[in-house]
């Protein structure tokens, strides 16, 4: 595997903990040369020294995906540190969720400037220097909530499945430039619930994180695999879960 993912450069982001922490450092260990971003620079700051001291290459910096700014200076710092980008990472995400009777409108406007916004930012920031090398890979962290429709969850399922077609039209328009791939997780133990607004849904997430979740790295090396194809091999959409999920 790390045959196709030593020397790329990679753009990871919500890289401070869960999924992204996790992607991170799989990437170092096969040696790809890393950027990672998030809102808090202590947790970053801690995941790039402890991949920097397993001998890794990466840099970080405190970025908000939310804004057109976050993802366009990610991708400047990948070229000017690396001279190339070759992975972004979308992984940054929240989840607020609740039902719509409680009308937190400030709520859905988060997921959907996180979500959705931040993924097509980044789509905005990566896409010319792709284009330009001939050569690239958008691999979005996405979500088993949008194939599965419960309540309580139906704005978060929504900017779920917006960026399932997003990079479904992306795809479609590659022209053999780049690669996109989606990752679908089910249940996995991060720390996802902390974005919560209600404590009783907070608390219920947690436990049943707690109970069937995935280790993080179990999405990590899906991410990997996708990216370890040759390029000519795109992975379209990769769904993964526990296997008592519903």
């Amino acid at each position: 595997m790390t045959d196709g993912i030593e020397g790329k450069v990679v753009v990871v982001t919500g890289a401070g903990s869960g999924i992204g922490a996790a992607t991170a450092r799989r990437l170092a260990a096969g040696g790809a040369k890393l950027v990672l971003a998030g809102r808090g620079a202590a947790r970053l700051e801690q995941v790039a020294a402890s991949i920097a001291a397993d001998g890794g290459t990466v840099v970080w910096m405190a970025a908000d995906v939310a804004t057109r700014a976050g993802p366009a200076g990610l991708v400047d710092l990948a070229q000017e540190r690396f001279g190339r980008l070759d992975v972004l990472v979308s992984n940054a995400g929240v989840a607020p969720i609740g039902p719509f009777d409680d009308l937190a409108v400030d709520d859905w406007d988060r997921m959907i400037d996180i979500n959705l916004r931040g993924v097509l930012y980044g789509i905005a920031a990566a896409l010319p220097v792709f284009r330009r090398q001939t050569s690239g890979h958008f691999v979005t962290v996405i979500s088993t909530a949008g194939l599965r429709i419960v309540p309580g969850m139906g704005v978060y399922a929504a900017t779920k499945n917006a960026v399932r077609t997003v990079m479904e039209g992306l795809r479609q328009e590659s022209r053999g430039d780049f690669r996109v791939t989606g990752i679908s997780p089910g249940f996995v133990r991060t720390d996802l619930a902390a974005s919560m607004s209600d404590p009783g849904v907070m608390a219920g997430m947690q436990a049943r994180m707690a109970e069937i979740g995935l280790d993080a790295d179990a999405v990590a090396r899906s991410i990997a695999f996708a990216i370890a194809e040759p390029d000519g091999v795109d992975i379209g959409d990769l769904v993964i879960r526990p296997t008592v999920q519903d």
